[in-house]
Parts: C-alpha cells; structure tokens; sequence
C-alpha cells in the first residue's frame, strides 16, 4: 500500500510540473509566426537593412512615407526633423496596413534622427492596435545614439513582447547573426516553402 500511494504523488507531481512549463522566453519566438517588416528610410540605408531582414525571415514589408515627402538634401532634411522633434509632431503617414491582425511578429526600423527614432515612428506606433504582438526594433546611424533609438521604438509600443534590437552603420553583414540569436531566421527549407507561397500561377 505505501509502495502504491509513493507511485500516486510521483504522478501527480510530474503532470503538475509539466502544466507549470514557462511557454517561452523574451529572447527568442516561435518559427510559426507571420513576421512584418516596418520600415522608414529617408537615403536607402534602413532600406537595406529592411529587406536584408526579410530576405532572412520571409517577412513581409511594408515602408513608411510620409504624406508629405522630406527634403532629399541633407541639411534641409535636418532642419525639417529637428522642428518636428521639438513640436512632437505626428508626420502623416501614406498608405496603411489592412491585415495587421495577421502578423505575430513585427520588426520597426528607421534612422536615428536628432538622437531619436524620426516622428514618423511614433505616427505609425499610435496607428494601430499593437497589444500582444512582439516587436523587434532596429535603427541605422552615422555616429552614436542607438541605444537611445531603439529604446524609443520600445517605449512607443507598450503592452507588447520585445526582442533584442539591432542597430548598424549600414552594413548588413551582422544582420543574420543577429536573427539567429533572437531565434526568428527561418531554414532553408522554410524559406523555399515560404518563397513557393509567393509565386503567382
């Protein structure tokens, strides 16, 4: 009988063990997901970047442009950014994103503008319902202020999962380590599969 009653508690503490199993961590995201890649780049770089992260992962993209187009010189393009900064304007976006529902996983990327993300970020982080999704900053500078950058990109879109942000000077050769270690590269097979998906017959 106590030989019965110690295999009875072994039971009933395994199948409580197994039900108290942390379902994930903050570094890494299940492969099964729809991945978007949101991005606003005003010369090309974060462009770049953009579609090297989507090259990895089978994400989607979508590019934010304003409604009103930024000067293409350098220093006017500033001087438009630093007034919006300080006014925290919200640039008006062009064109929207219809099935945001679809997507688990979306990735935010723009240019570090006056240490910060440009406000054309937080237009596109206020318009749409974001809660429960997990979202991924990157950004691209000159110099310095990445940290700040992406941390802004975190601050504006609370109630939602984040992974580990990434920044660069332009290059895209770190891109793919990167995606390996927050655990959103997709396979090769997957990425077949995925690129199948697309074609048109």
């Amino acid at each position: 009988m106590k030989k019965y009653l110690i295999i009875m508690v072994a039971l009933v503490v395994g199948a409580f063990s197994a039900c108290a199993t942390p379902q994930g961590d903050q570094n890494s995201t299940p492969k099964q997901t729809n991945i978007l890649v949101a991005y606003f780049s005003w010369g090309g770089t974060t462009k770049k970047v953009a579609e090297e992260i989507a090259s990895h992962t089978g994400a989607d993209l979508f590019r934010i442009e304003p409604v009103q187009a930024y000067p293409t010189e350098y220093r006017p393009c500033t001087e438009v950014a630093r007034k919006e900064r300080d006014e925290n304007a919200r640039p008006t976006i062009k064109g929207k994103i219809e099935n945001i529902d679809k997507y688990d996983v979306i990735f935010i990327g723009c240019p570090v503008w006056w240490h910060t993300a440009p406000m054309i970020i937080s237009t596109f982080a206020e318009s749409y319902d974001l809660r429960g999704k997990t979202i991924v900053p990157f950004c691209t500078y000159a110099e310095t202020y990445r940290d700040e950058t992406l941390q802004k990109i975190v601050e504006l879109t609370p109630h939602t999962r984040h992974l580990k942000g990434f920044g660069t000077t332009g290059s895209t050769a770190d891109v793919k380590a990167w995606l390996e270690d927050i655990d959103v590269l997709k396979t090769p097979a997957e990425q077949e599969m995925i690129n199948l998906s697309r074609q048109k017959w």
